[in-house]
């Protein structure tokens, strides 16, 4: 069977718990790009999703013809903000943000290299897609199901409610993991997996 990250780390993919919970989460490596602006209207991140997914199934591609197959993850994004205030009130204009895809540990800065000849030969596009590891351990994580616009008083939560109650306090990015495809899915049943480092 090819490789799944949504099934190997089903905590991480496949919550089922809507408010927030704590786990743990171990180091991966993604494929990453990075921008800034409204992932509803800014060109560059509608250009930069197309990178990442343009490199993930040519990274496939290879894998698959040299026996390692896997299935390409579902898209994430680590996004902030010079004032938290503008994920709550949905500012997105001032939103920073790194897009990435989970990729298998065997998957190296040569598999990255390779796809970025190809991408540039086959598709005529230059992107500055890199291979991160990422390590966030701890972390209060909750399932939203919904319209993106409508996470606010789930983070309000978080910040103003449960990061206190159980003595913690933000030490990293606001993740995501978006779970369904807004163009073939209607908002109010998208599901997406918010997560926060804390200590």
């Amino acid at each position: 069977m090819p490789y799944d990250v949504k099934k190997d780390l089903k905590q991480l993919y496949a919550p089922k718990n809507t408010d927030w919970a704590l786990v743990d989460v171990p180091e991966q490596r993604f494929l990453a790009i990075d921008g800034r602006g409204n992932p509803n209207t800014a060109e560059s991140y509608r250009k930069a999703v197309e990178a990442l997914y343009g490199f993930a199934y040519t990274i496939k591609m290879v894998a698959k013809q040299r026996g390692e197959d896997f299935v390409v993850g579902p898209l994430e994004g680590l996004w902030w903000a010079e004032d938290y205030a503008a994920f709550t009130v949905r500012a997105k204009d001032s939103w920073q943000w790194t897009m990435l895809i989970a990729q298998p540990e065997w998957i190296g800065e040569d598999a990255v290299e390779e796809a970025r000849e190809t991408v540039r030969r086959k598709k005529k596009l230059e992107a500055p897609v890199r291979l991160e590891k990422l390590h966030e351990g701890r972390c209060a994580q909750a399932l939203h199901i919904g319209s993106y616009d409508d996470e606010g008083p789930l983070l309000a939560r978080l910040h103003d409610e449960y990061l206190a109650a159980q003595g913690l306090k933000p030490t990293g990015l606001h993740h995501e993991v978006y779970l369904g495809d807004p163009r073939r899915v209607e908002p109010a049943k998208l599901r997406t997996v918010l997560r926060q480092p804390v200590g």
